[in-house]
């Protein structure tokens, strides 16, 4: 960190250079997938493993708490106050500032989660007790719900500690490293039902899931040292409540906390509600969830985790123009990928459950059931990737105040919606309410953005709207007719499902890349 090279580096994403962005990005999409291939693995062993059972429900609620939080307060509100400072003093002060800064917050941050961690291993059964009220008919479903979350619950200190080396890194445009690490998760959870779970009684084999949760927080931050030790980067934490850095970065968070993370929130909700239903809807509405965050995760988280730094940059560099131009770019590029994928989850709802999950305990009592919330789920997907672009906006210029209110609202929405639908829809009711609430968000997010005058829509939209709905039309009615036409999905062996789905899905690919050939779409329009 003496020499001012670390924060210039060739491996950066240069806002003029063309395509920069897009590059970045495609790298990020790629570790991401792999991470998302190895996270369906995961699902298909614990599907097989434990299907819906009481020990399957118990795990799932203990891992979402601590996976909630994280994504809350590491991978949201933090993420998101922390990287726009840590760009200003990057692109405006001295090195030394920019190493004082990571090693105070690095110091401030671990404190707070060691004593968030106790109290949460502590409480245990109270969190239980609050995020999982339905448990309480169950006895022996509360005991294993409170007995793994007491070993998930340190999860949240060391991959809250990651993500803040993830920070860094992508900060520094090493996007591929954090990016690849949640591959480690998967690896731990795999490894740990396949070799571990075999060692514990029947009805306590997700135990064993939960010691890899644990093991996997570990081995993550340790992957990320090495990388930030080469950067000249590695804190040496040291607590500093008072420091001026760190209290912008607090006074940040403490809005952010809702504004970037209430389709977080309405997710843990619908766990709270599920719990209350029949045996099997928090699984169920896990494995729909689960498929959804595939192309979340690889297209629009993708694409806000690439853009976040450089919208900071251009903030304070005061590059209006250019940073309406990058919004606009992002929000292009996620919806010319993101409709099709909804539209693909809506329509391949069992093909795809049948295909993943079908096996073992996982029954066709559970695809279908799994279904209906699954394509509840997809009439939100385009908005739940529009938020992940649209929010950077606002946490990228440290603006968390307006986010707040409108997270507040959908929050409230949301409740509403749920209470109107679970009834009559349950699980699905509940999916369905999070996709509607999720749409109040990503739109009152744009109406912000655009009455503040800090995006502007570039010229264009209305044919890049036309050839998308085209295509993507064109794509459903395809893979609809082949998906029809298979009719292996609730009968066949999983070899005849596997190649029908491989089949269905080149070719709905296919006619949607032809189409938005003919229509005109290049390669070089997807270029910033």
């Amino acid at each position: 960190m003496e020499q001012r090279a670390d924060q210039g580096e060739a491996g950066a994403p240069e806002p003029g250079r063309k395509g920069g962005l897009l590059a970045s990005t495609v790298v990020v999409s790629a570790m991401t997938m792999l991470s998302r291939v190895l996270g369906l693995v995961r699902d298909v062993v614990l599907a097989r493993l434990l299907g819906s059972s009481a020990g399957t429900d118990a795990f799932f609620v203990a891992f979402r708490i601590p996976n909630f939080l994280r994504r809350l307060f590491a991978e949201g509100a933090f993420n998101q106050a922390f990287v726009p400072v840590l760009s200003e003093y990057k692109a405006r002060g001295s090195a030394a500032a920019t190493k004082a800064l990571i090693d105070r917050v690095a110091g401030t941050l671990g404190g707070t989660l060691a004593v968030v961690t106790l109290v949460g291993v502590v409480g245990a059964p109270l969190l239980i007790w609050l995020f999982a009220p339905g448990f309480g008919d169950d006895p022996q479903k509360r005991a294993l719900a409170v007995e793994m979350l007491r070993l998930t619950f340190p999860y949240l200190f060391f991959i809250a500690l990651t993500a803040f080396a993830g920070a860094l890194l992508n900060t520094w445009s090493r996007f591929a490293v954090p990016a690849f690490t949640p591959v480690l998760l998967n690896l731990c959870l795999i490894g740990s039902a396949l070799f571990l779970a075999p060692h514990f009684a029947e009805g306590r084999m997700a135990v064993a899931l939960a010691w890899g949760v644990l093991v996997a927080g570990v081995v993550q931050l340790l992957f990320q040292l090495p990388f930030l030790a080469r950067l000249h980067l590695l804190p040496v934490p040291r607590m500093a409540w008072r420091d001026p850095g760190v209290r912008r970065i607090l006074a940040l968070m403490a809005p952010a906390l809702f504004g970037v993370s209430v389709s977080q929130i309405n997710l843990l909700l619908d766990t709270v509600l599920a719990s209350l239903l029949q045996t099997g809807s928090v699984t169920w509405l896990y494995y729909s969830d689960r498929l959804v965050e595939l192309p979340l995760g690889v297209l629009a988280i993708a694409i806000g985790t690439v853009i976040l730094p450089s919208l900071s940059a251009k903030h304070a560099s005061a590059s209006t123009e250019a940073f309406s131009r990058t919004l606009d770019w992002a929000l292009r590029l996620v919806l010319l990928l993101g409709i099709p994928a909804a539209l693909a989850l809506a329509v391949l709802a069992e093909p795809l459950l049948s295909t993943l999950f079908r096996h073992g305990e996982f029954g066709v009592r559970d695809v279908e059931m799994a279904a209906r919330s699954l394509r509840a789920y997809s009439l939100g997907l385009a908005a739940f990737m529009l938020i992940k672009i649209l929010a950077p906006g606002y946490f990228a210029r440290q603006d968390t105040r307006t986010p707040v209110k409108i997270g507040i609202i959908a929050m409230i929405a949301n409740m509403v919606f749920n209470l109107a639908l679970v009834w009559h829809l349950q699980h699905a009711g509940l999916a369905l309410a999070t996709a509607l609430s999720a749409w109040l968000n990503a739109g009152l997010l744009y109406l912000g953005l655009r009455r503040s005058g800090v995006y502007r829509p570039g010229d264009g939209w209305g044919w890049h709207w036309a050839r998308m709905l085209v295509a993507g039309l064109a794509m459903a009615a395809v893979t609809w007719l082949l998906a029809e036409r298979a009719g292996v999905w609730l009968v066949g062996g999983v070899s005849e499902r596997v190649g029908w789905l491989a089949l269905v899905v080149v070719a709905g690919l296919a006619v949607y890349g032809l189409v938005l050939l003919v229509l005109g779409l290049r390669p070089r329009h997807l270029r910033r």
